[in-house]
């Protein structure tokens, strides 16, 4: 891969492996917000280089372990060789030490007697409560996790016939929610041995909704680490194991439709626009079928989260106008989930990155940061932009960008 990089400019690099991969200029460059006629200037030449900020972006995108090998001969890495894109992506966070013990635990032998499962059951629905419900979700569950990994997985192992089954049905549950609280703050390896986990303790389990559940969890993974055609495989095929069963009460609905909003927003990311708003509309469909105000307990998959996703459908796009309009039409109140809510903020930051509204762009970061603190300094999309106010906001809002970067703890 690396000899017919040899003595390009940056911008060869780019086109060469954003070629390889078969996306298109727009895709990519919408991606990183940027247009394509920007990308096109930086892989003719005509542009000087990107500086490391956008570089880690383009790296990201094009599922790049190391930003060095987008770097080529017009380009001073101050005399590095490599630089693993896992140095930037990662914002620490001090939860994670006892979370990765807690995973990593061998258990050859377990000193405690197994909990009821429907303590832990009550006991991981109540996190997932917090994480939906706190301005600082992450620090506040990564508090409690530890020892419920420790008892979930402990109960998992001792136990016999349908109550070992259910005891791994809620693993399935509680590993979902570990990879939400450690995605960026910890090494790509824990994350995936996360997903591995949640998959065998739904094969476990052998039911339905829990191998969906472990599906969903495993293709965030697979679309994070850059491999989308694998991720909209796996979320598709999920899916189809619970269409005949549709019937069966709300929550195998709200897991397809989960699924489902899965298969468009990685659909929307590879550039495949027709796909993604196939399997949207989808899943606004089965989103009709659940009762009024209803939302799955950790996917939040209900009527408001369609409509999040469609904002996030057309931010992926570049279709910033579009993703405008129809963020316009959602209440956020009706959102019951706070992460969620800013979520949305920070979706409709993303609109006004990509027109380089730099002053809009930083109000909806900021409403993002005062609904939920986390969803803000946790999220590298939140943290670029805040760094892009900084650098290309201009006088109007240099004091103001300058601030709330510093408080996101960024290099200024």
């Amino acid at each position: 891969m690396l000899d017919d990089l040899e003595g390009k400019r940056t911008g060869e690099r780019i086109q060469t492996i954003r070629e390889r991969k078969g996306m298109s200029r727009s895709v990519l460059a919408g991606l990183v917000g940027y247009s394509a006629e920007w990308l096109k200037g930086i892989e003719s030449g005509r542009r000087l280089p990107p500086r490391l900020p956008v570089l880690i972006r383009l790296a990201e995108v094009l599922a790049v372990g190391d930003v060095a090998v987008l770097a080529g001969s017009d380009m001073d890495l101050g005399g590095n060789t490599t630089i693993p894109i896992s140095a930037f992506a990662r914002i620490p966070h001090e939860a994670v030490p006892a979370i990765r013990e807690a995973i990593r635990a061998p258990q050859l032998t377990v000193d405690q007697q197994p909990l009821p499962v429907a303590i832990l059951r009550t006991r991981t629905a109540d996190a997932w409560q917090v994480w939906h419900t706190s301005r600082t979700h992450r620090t506040d569950v990564g508090r409690v996790l530890p020892s419920l990994v420790r008892d979930v997985r402990a109960s998992a192992r001792q136990t016999e016939g349908q109550e070992r089954r259910d005891a791994h049905a809620v693993l399935v549950d509680l590993w979902a929610l570990v990879q939400h609280v450690i995605v960026w703050a910890s090494e790509p390896e824990l994350i995936w041995v996360v997903a591995d986990r949640a998959m065998a303790a739904a094969q476990e389990a052998d039911q339905p909704a829990a191998l969906a559940g472990a599906a969903w969890t495993y293709a965030i993974v697979q679309r994070s680490g850059g491999d989308t055609d694998a991720a909209l495989t796996l979320a598709l095929d999920a899916a189809d194991l619970l269409r005949d069963r549709l019937d069966d009460g709300d929550e195998h609905r709200a897991l397809y439709g989960a699924l489902q909003l899965h298969a468009a927003t990685t659909a929307a990311r590879a550039g495949r626009e027709g796909d993604a708003w196939r399997f949207w509309d989808e899943a606004a469909a089965v989103a009709r079928r659940l009762p009024a105000g209803y939302h799955h307990p950790w996917t939040q998959f209900g009527d408001s989260n369609v409509a999040l996703h469609a904002v996030s459908i057309g931010a992926d796009l570049t279709k910033s106008a579009s993703a405008k309009d129809r963020a316009e039409q959602i209440d956020a109140d009706s959102i019951p989930s706070r992460e969620r809510r800013a979520r949305l903020h920070v979706e409709i930051a993303r609109t006004y990155h990509q027109r380089r509204d730099w002053s809009s762009m930083l109000d909806w970061l900021q409403q993002a940061y005062a609904i939920s603190h986390d969803s803000v300094h946790f999220s590298p999309t939140g943290r670029l932009m805040a760094s892009d106010a900084v650098d290309q906001g201009g006088p109007l809002i240099e004091r103001r960008a300058r601030g709330f970067a510093q408080g996101l703890g960024l290099p200024l």
